[in-house]
């Protein structure tokens, strides 16, 4: 595991979560959310991609669901697997009202990442997770979108090369409506403690 890297990219979710905390102070209400609450701050879950079954799909077809948004690729050695290992555990914790949730694992490295090496990859960890794929600019423009950010580092003679991303995990609820912010780093009992209170009340608020 490259703890220098992974130094990098914890820096950039906190950063990002530490803005979004002091722009949220002024609320004179606040759900009890245990995860960073980004209502308000973020825009609505909007986009056309290509999933791990090769059908063209947009953030409708999520709508109805609970959405876990996060950016990874499929050759990642380190924090894409242990994240979404970690939200394997969260939807285990979850149980039956898992069902109501997806995770949206969506490719900073679609040249690599066809449908059907994303479909191989995000079902080794569980069935809710979709694998997400789509053009260099439909992918640049939805990282825009969260702020989220990516860049490829220095190839290797063989050819082989990696991609240094945020690991931001965006939530959003059944109405595609931005609600909270999550870190690989996290504990697993807050994430499931907040999903729940997001499936058994809808939109809190």
């Amino acid at each position: 595991m490259k703890l220098p890297r992974l130094a990098r990219l914890a820096s950039l979710s906190i950063v990002f979560a530490v803005s979004v905390l002091l722009a949220a102070c002024h609320r004179d209400e606040q759900p009890p959310w245990q995860l960073s609450d980004i209502t308000g701050h973020m825009p609505d879950l909007t986009f056309q991609l290509t999933n791990d079954e090769g059908k063209t799909v947009t953030a409708a077809d999520y709508h109805g669901k609970i959405a876990l948004l996060y950016f990874g690729y499929t050759h990642c050695p380190d924090v894409c697997p242990l994240t979404l290992a970690h939200l394997h555990v969260v939807m285990q914790k979850l149980g039956k009202p898992a069902d109501n949730v997806r995770i949206l694992f969506v490719s900073v490295d679609p040249t690599r990442d066809t449908p059907a090496v994303m479909h191989d990859y995000v079902k080794a960890f569980d069935p809710r997770v979709v694998g997400l794929t789509g053009s260099a600019t439909d992918i640049e423009a939805l990282t825009k979108r969260y702020r989220a950010a990516f860049s490829r580092e220095p190839g290797a003679a063989d050819g082989s090369y990696e991609v240094s991303h945020s690991s931001g995990i965006y939530i959003f609820d059944e109405n595609g409506k931005a609600r909270l912010l999550a870190t690989p780093a996290d504990a697993q009992d807050k994430i499931v403690h907040d999903l729940q209170l997001m499936l058994g009340s809808g939109n809190a608020s």
